[in-house]
Order: C-alpha cells, then sequence, then structure tokens
C-alpha cells in the first residue's frame, strides 16, 4: 500500500510539474482568431474615427482599451491614479509676428515667418548683425571661431557641411544632429553665446507658399520637445529676396556655397551695422493624449517588470476620409489585449507571472513616437527593473513584397542581436517549441534603408538600454498608411499564431530566474 501510495504521489507530482511548464502553452490557447477579431473590428471600426492623436477618436480608442482592462481584472499603476497615462500636446496661434530692419517693417509672409513651435513670445533688438555660417558650434566643426556674437542679431543657414559626399561631422552619408533636430539646437547654442536673436535662412526655401505662411499663424498639434528645457534664441526665417536686401551681393556667393554644402567657417566675418528688432506673441493651448496601461502584479520578482507595447493611433480623417489603420497596428493593440486576457485567465487560475506585467498601449507613434517618449522620460517603474519590451507593431498581414514560400508562416523579428544575448535564445526556443514560425532578422542590418529599428516604440526603450524585440509583417506597401488599411484584409490564422508566439516569449521572460542580460551594443546607430 505505502509503495502505490507513493507511486501515486509521483504520478501526481510529474503531472503537476509538467501543467506547470507548459502552463504557456494552455493559456496561449486563449489567443484566438475570433478573440483578436472581436476587438480589432471595434478599435479600427468607424466609430474610431482614425484615431489620430489628439482627437475625439484617439480618447474614444484610449476608453475602449480601458474598458478592457477593467473588465478582465487588470491593476492600474498606482503612480498614475487611473488607467491612462497623461501627456501635453500643445497647439500654438499667433498674436504678433514684428519684424523691423534698418527702420523699414518687413512683410510677414513675404520677407519673413516665424515657425510658432520653435519660438516663444519674446522680442529682441540689436544695432548689429553678424554672419555665423550654419549655425554650428562643435569640436569637428565650428562656424563662431573668432566671433563674438553678444548682444548682436546672428544670421545663419540651415543645414551642415559636407566633404567628399559624406556629411563633415557625422562621417557618414547621414546628417549629424546639426540637421536634426538642428534648429532647436542651433538656437541653444546662439543663445549660450549671447546672440540677442537669429535670422535663418532656407536654401531650400526661396520664398514662402500659403502652406508656409499658415503655419505660421496656426500651428498641429505638436509634441514638446526636450530640447526646450535649454534656453533657446528667438529667430525668423527669411526670404532670399529679403536676405539679399541685408547681406547684399555677399548672399549669392554664400547660397552657392551652401548648395554645395561647402564650409562656410570664417566666410563674411564683417559686421554689419544695422538696427533690428523683433516681437513675437503667441497663444498656446494644451490638448492632453495618453497612453493606456494595465498590469498584473507579479509574485516574487515583483519588483522587476516585463513591458508589451503596441500604438493605438493612426493618421485620424484627411479630406473626409477615414484612416482605419486595422494592421497599423489595430493589430498591435489587440494583440496587447488579448495577452492581457490570456495572462489574466492563467492568474485567476493560480498560474500569476513571477514579474509584473504591464500591458501598455501607447498613442503619438504616427506622429514621431510621442507616448513612448513621453513614458521613457517619465517612467512610472524603474528603467533599470524593466526586463524587456515586446512591441508590437502591425502583425496581422503578410508582406506584399515577401516572395519567398513562408510567406504565410513568419514574423519579422527586430533587436533581436542587440542589447541581450538572452533574447534570440528565449524567442527562438519558445518558437521552436510552439509555433514554428519563421524567424526573419533582415532589418536588424545596420544598413537597413528603411531604418525599420527606429520606426516603432521600442526604440524609447532601447535608448534607454532596455532590450527590446520588435515583432512586425513588413508591410511597407500595399495598403500601408491608406484609407484601405481595413479589417477585412487581415490573416487571422497568421495573426492568431504570430500573437501567441509573442505570448510564449513573453510568459518565459516573466517567470524566468533571472532578467535579461545587457550585455550586447546597440549597433544601428542614432535615430
Amino acid at each position: 500500500m505505502k509503495k502505490i501510495f507513493s507511486l501515486i504521489c509521483l504520478f501526481a507530482f510529474v503531472n503537476s510539474l509538467f501543467a506547470q511548464t507548459d502552463a504557456s502553452g494552455k493559456y496561449a490557447s486563449v489567443i484566438t482568431g475570433n478573440s483578436l477579431k472581436q476587438h480589432l473590428s471595434i478599435i479600427a471600426g468607424a466609430d474610431m474615427e482614425g484615431r489620430e492623436t489628439g482627437t475625439e477618436g484617439q480618447r474614444k480608442a484610449a476608453a475602449y482599451i480601458e474598458a478592457q482592462y477593467k473588465a478582465m481584472g487588470l491593476k492600474s499603476v498606482p503612480a498614475l491614479k487611473g488607467y491612462q497615462q497623461y501627456y501635453p500636446l500643445y497647439q500654438d496661434s499667433l498674436k504678433k509676428g514684428e519684424l523691423e530692419v534698418g527702420g523699414a517693417d518687413a512683410v510677414f509672409g513675404t520677407d519673413f515667418i516665424v515657425p510658432l513651435n520653435n519660438n516663444e513670445s519674446g522680442k529682441f533688438k540689436s544695432k548689429k548683425l553678424v554672419f555665423a555660417g550654419y549655425g554650428i558650434d562643435d569640436e569637428k566643426y565650428s562656424d563662431y571661431t573668432g566671433l563674438d556674437v553678444k548682444g548682436k542679431t546672428v544670421v545663419i543657414f540651415l543645414g551642415e557641411p559636407q566633404r567628399d559626399g559624406k556629411y563633415f561631422l557625422s562621417n557618414t552619408s547621414r546628417a549629424s544632429e546639426w540637421t536634426f533636430p538642428g534648429i532647436a539646437k542651433k538656437m541653444a547654442v546662439a543663445a549660450s553665446k549671447g546672440a540677442a536673436g537669429v535670422l535663418i535662412i532656407n536654401q531650400n526655401q526661396a520664398s514662402f507658399n500659403q502652406r508656409s505662411v499658415e503655419n505660421g499663424k496656426k500651428t498641429g498639434v505638436y509634441f514638446p520637445s526636450s530640447e526646450k528645457d535649454s534656453k533657446q534664441a528667438n529667430f525668423a526665417q527669411i526670404s532670399h529676396a529679403f536676405a539679399k536686401t541685408i547681406l547684399g551681393n555677399d548672399f549669392d556667393s554664400l547660397a552657392a556655397l551652401v548648395k554645395a554644402r561647402a564650409e562656410l567657417a570664417g566666410v563674411l566675418q564683417t559686421e554689419k551695422k544695422i538696427k533690428l528688432e523683433f516681437e513675437f506673441k503667441k497663444d498656446r493651448t494644451t490638448i492632453n493624449a495618453s497612453n493606456v496601461v494595465g498590469i498584473i502584479e507579479g509574485t516574487d520578482k515583483k519588483d522587476e517588470y516585463v513591458f508589451i507595447t503596441g500604438h493605438y493611433d493612426h493618421l485620424g480623417m484627411r479630406n473626409g476620409q477615414i484612416y482605419y489603420g486595422a494592421d497599423d497596428d489595430g493589430s498591435g493593440t489587440c494583440a496587447v489585449i488579448t495577452m492581457a486576457e490570456a495572462f489574466m485567465k492563467a492568474t485567476n487560475e493560480g498560474h500569476r507571472p513571477r514579474r509584473t506585467m504591464v500591458f501598455m498601449t501607447v498613442s503619438g507613434e504616427e506622429k514621431g513616437l510621442w507616448g513612448s517618449e513621453y513614458y521613457s522620460d517619465h517612467p512610472f517603474y524603474p528603467i533599470e527593473k524593466t526586463t524587456v519590451d515586446l512591441n508590437i507593431d502591425m502583425v496581422g498581414r503578410v508582406d506584399t513584397e515577401r516572395m519567398t514560400d513562408d510567406s504565410l508562416n513568419y514574423v519579422y523579428v527586430v533587436g533581436h542581436d542587440k542589447l541581450s544575448s538572452d533574447l534570440p535564445i528565449i524567442n527562438e526556443g519558445v518558437n521552436n517549441k510552439y509555433t514554428n514560425l519563421v524567424l526573419d532578422y533582415k532589418f536588424d542590418d545596420p544598413n537597413d534603408r528603411n531604418r525599420i529599428y527606429f520606426r516603432s516604440d521600442h526604440y524609447n526603450f532601447a535608448r534607454k538600454g532596455i532590450p527590446v524585440l520588435f515583432f512586425y509583417d513588413g508591410m511597407l506597401k500595399a495598403d500601408y498608411h491608406k484609407p484601405s488599411d481595413t479589417v477585412d484584409k487581415i490573416n487571422w490564422s497568421l495573426y492568431e499564431k504570430r500573437t501567441r508566439m509573442i505570448f510564449h516569449t513573453a510568459w518565459e521572460m516573466a517567470n524566468r530566474d533571472e532578467m535579461l542580460k545587457r550585455d550586447t551594443p546597440l549597433n544601428m546607430g542614432t535615430r
């Protein structure tokens, strides 16, 4: 009897161990094409009006996602006092823009414009103009060498020099940060050197079209750049004709040098005595957007975090047409929701994850990764305790350019060889065990011309050193960013399979003994 009892206990233990280790397989079955379709038909439906960030459509989508999180029993982040992390967006309108040079009034819209989102209300005056090339001050190249600009107005061109076909400052075919963010960086340098203000010449914009003039009167919604944290000089952009009235015949020779991408340091160092006054005022409206967040608190490793992200915004409405964004990124959004449902079912049945699971859908991705940038700069959980971000952006369709036999059984995985050597081991391991998708790494090539690594929200985690994997279907043509990206074109069985594979990856990362190592350099350069 004792032997039989021991055998029964052993059998029960083995069964228990098997159930525990294969719980991932059991709860992945919660994720079905039907459940994904149920959510996606709403997220990418007409009522959401394309979910453009800062609009009522985006707020409706946020409310839907929050309602799903509440209904399934996800908790909110205590620091947020709710399920949404709000962040500010601005919209500016011109109240006053006046420029007087040499006693004569310049004409707004003809002689000058004032980019609203790069300027704050203020005024300046000076009695001297100084030409400072491209307005660059870098250890490799400086337009300010030998110049005293304190209390004077600085005149600069946009852009930066090249040498032998490469940008001098980056030594590559890509421009440096003096081009992007460019203006903000140059205005900060001018302010630090005591310049009264700046006049900018854009070599590629000789005069101002109606759109430029209207943008100088009222902006669209924009995200406040972190570059604004430093003091910046106010500036006006001037037309080529007006620049020539200030610089005389020197303008033509300077413009030729700029067109040739030549260095301008030391060129035209003569000061020009001329009285200049500038006054600018604007009104600002603040519009809140949000990231929607729900969590499942972990057990013994609850102070470590696994993020699963996808952006729920899209392009909104244009000329009366709705841009539905079913694949981009309704598919990622609904994958996040259904994975939360699967993890929640596991939790309710005694399989709570060891680490805290953070299900975060972000907005502002289509505008420039705004929501994830805001989170990465204002995290509610420690960056150093965040083991991974699994980001999902477009996983519901097939790449129309993919001509291989596996076109119905693949997913592009981005980030596998960066930041952590654990990433491919875990991801490939669960894929081999459960789903057998072809994991295509082509977008991890540092020479990827599409620069996919920088184009979705995982990047803002990666720039903080957090290991990331980005899952993507590669659908860059066909219906990409068109009103025709609709629910009826989703491949439901492939979408289900991809989402389950990501769930298995998250499950392993949430329950393993160690956080992911951070032992691999990021070899993709900068955004």
